[in-house]
């Protein structure tokens, strides 16, 4: 069976066979006698995103990683802009040029000359919808001013939005684009937490799994 520690677009951790191509962690928050989540979905509120492969490090996935104890524990995302709607931002351990970016046009986008990641953590906090934000309603005309890699959902389906065209969402990859016009009258709401819809505004790119491409 599948562990418990893939995370949706809605930042809820799911088991299921797919595992995806970005790894990352909210803290420990498993029991690593049975490999199953505590009751808690956070330890912290640096949320990341980190790299599945990085130097030679070898982790057993919500196991004893750290000297006999759980050490933190391993989530997965399809892709990073599956981990940007759930409310990670990229690893300085790992991705330390893609956090930077990340953070320098954060600060960029509000006006912060010396920003830092707590403060980047702490907005993100309030914002994403797993740690109680509410995601903001979104009508089809606003769609158009949404950058790319921003994610909304139709009820309980998440789409990215790329190239003005929406691609629907699994844990297996995305579905081919529909017109923005399929959504007239349909309740939306933003999944990606504002403050990281204003990075992206700032030129942040962030990886598509392949799919997108097809």
């Amino acid at each position: 069976m599948p562990l418990q520690n893939r995370v949706d677009p809605f930042g809820v951790i799911r088991a299921v066979p797919e595992r995806g191509r970005f790894t990352g962690n909210r803290g420990i928050i498993h029991d690593p006698e049975t490999k199953t989540l505590l009751k808690k979905r956070w330890a912290l509120q640096a949320w990341i995103i980190c790299l599945c492969q990085f130097r030679n490090a070898r982790r057993e996935p919500m196991g004893r990683n750290r000297g006999g104890k759980a050490g933190w524990t391993e989530l997965f995302f399809l892709d990073e802009v599956t981990a940007l709607a759930a409310g990670h931002r990229p690893c300085f351990f790992c991705r330390r040029e893609r956090a930077t970016d990340f953070v320098s046009r954060f600060g960029k986008a509000f006006g912060i000359p010396e920003t830092r990641a707590p403060m980047v953590d702490k907005q993100l906090h309030r914002e994403r919808l797993a740690s109680g934000g509410q995601p903001p309603p979104v009508t089809v005309p606003e769609l158009r001013d949404l950058p790319d890699g921003a994610m909304i959902a139709d009820g309980d389906t998440a789409y990215a939005l790329r190239s003005g065209r929406a691609l629907e969402w699994s844990f297996a990859g995305y579905a081919g684009p529909i017109a923005f016009d399929r959504f007239a009258g349909r309740p939306l709401r933003v999944l990606t937490p504002a403050a990281t819809i204003a990075v992206l505004r700032q030129g942040f790119a962030p990886a598509w799994h392949p799919t997108a491409d097809t």
